[in-house]
């Protein structure tokens, strides 16, 4: 049996938007793939364990969770570092259409699904309502 030859590439550099433990999973899984990765931080995350495990970081502008969730400040860290792709972690960056659109527009690929399935399945009411009209079952909710 002959294996298909995938029509993509792994990314040279990839960008985190992340931290905590989910952006050092991923370091570690980009770097064993041979990936550079670069880091994103806020102003006040010098000190965090995310920031030392990975190749290069970017500050992002900014204190606290509302730095890590600024979509047009991370998609410019990510261009900034050179990088060809974004893994946004686990969290609202990862429901987001725009960031999708946002790494289209800058020519970056994100680790992740396509902008209009994000639009969809990162509203709850969106998506529940679309698997009611296909018929899959869910439970009784408000």
């Amino acid at each position: 049996m002959t294996q298909a030859t995938p029509t993509w590439a792994l990314p040279a550099r990839l960008l985190v938007a992340n931290r905590g433990e989910i952006a050092i999973r991923v370091f570690g899984a980009a770097q064993q793939l041979g990936i550079a990765t670069i880091g994103v931080r806020s102003g006040d995350d010098a000190g965090a364990l995310h920031v030392r495990r990975c190749d290069e970081v970017a500050v992002l502008p900014g204190v606290g969770p509302a730095a890590y969730l600024d979509v047009a400040a991370v998609v410019a860290a990510a261009v900034g570092a050179g990088a060809d792709a974004l893994h946004p972690g686990y969290g609202f960056l990862s429901e987001s259409g725009d960031l999708a659109r946002a790494c289209d527009a800058a020519g970056l690929t994100l680790v992740g699904p396509a902008a209009s399935v994000l639009d969809t399945f990162g509203d709850k009411g969106r998506a529940r309502a679309l698997a009611l009209r296909e018929q899959v079952p869910v439970l009784p909710g408000t």
